[in-house]
């Protein structure tokens, strides 16, 4: 594999690198460190260049994404206070490649999702190499590493009224699957069902979890995805939120221009989007 965080980044004399940490690091804290430069991609994989370089700009971790895959309702907390039943098979839905976004990058949000925008933090699963009809035994092979992830919904667009019973427009403005810091490979995060995380809105605790509650486990959401679909490297796969989204607090606890969103997963690190209205 050839990495164990592996980064992103602007370097101090403006090349775009990529990088391995080599511990968990603030989020904040990355930016001005040294790193060890990591040669390859995605598809032919990645090696130590022998060469450090400072990183002056954080960047997705992803240059780019085919498709960003999510799945809906999969915490059995979050269908608790959505007052919905479990569902018998994964709830999918998907975001654009514009979508993607950095872990420091300020979310600009249009008009038209400003009014009941909100936050979803989730464990995100990176493909590693092309998948296609892969077993749920073997589904966590075909991973490249885990990340953090924010589903950014424009909830005014999920309504039956003006949703037409689908999700996709409502998750896929520009910019609002803000993913990183790290891809930590899979040799560090051995079982993604052990993972606790953390959302914060402008410092204050709205969800707090473990993987243990999803209701699809990361292996079964590859198994159910890849069944006579190729899953292409580089294929980004939001598996769900928990409980705590600000739909369903009362008051509501949608997002505002200038507040500050954090996801930490543990072992990853953190998101730290700004929202910009």
């Amino acid at each position: 594999m050839g990495f164990e965080r592996l980064i992103r980044f602007v370097s101090e004399n403006g090349e775009i690198c990529y990088g391995d940490l080599a511990k968990e690091t603030p989020t904040l804290e990355i930016e001005g460190s040294r790193v060890a430069v990591l040669a390859g991609d995605i598809s032919t994989g990645f090696h130590k260049a022998g060469v450090e370089a400072t990183v002056k700009t954080l960047l997705s971790p992803l240059p780019k994404a085919h498709i960003i895959i999510c799945i809906g309702l999969n915490y059995h907390q979050h269908a608790k206070e959505a007052d919905l039943s479990v569902p018998s098979f994964p709830v999918v839905f998907s975001k654009p490649p514009d979508a993607l976004a950095g872990p420091l990058d300020s979310i600009p949000v249009h008009s038209d999702a400003r009014g009941m925008l909100d936050y979803e933090g989730e464990l995100t699963v990176i493909i590693g190499r092309d998948a296609k009809d892969v077993s749920a035994a073997d589904a966590l092979s075909y991973v490249l590493g885990y990340t953090a992830g924010n589903d950014v919904s424009a909830r005014n667009y999920q309504l039956p009224d003006t949703s037409g019973g689908q999700f996709c427009y409502a998750k896929s403005f520009d910019k609002f699957a803000p993913i990183g810091p790290a891809i930590v490979s899979t040799s560090l995060i051995p079982d993604p069902q052990k993972l606790k995380y953390v959302t914060k809105v402008n410092g204050q605790k709205r969800q707090e979890t473990g993987t243990d509650d999803m209701i699809w486990t990361v292996a079964q959401i590859i198994e159910h995805l890849s069944r006579g679909t190729t899953l292409r490297a580089g294929t980004v796969i939001m598996t769900g939120t928990p409980s705590g989204v600000g739909l369903f607090m009362e008051p509501k606890g949608f997002l505002k221009g200038g507040d500050v969103v954090e996801v930490y997963v543990e072992g990853i690190g953190s998101l730290v989007n700004k929202i910009v209205f």
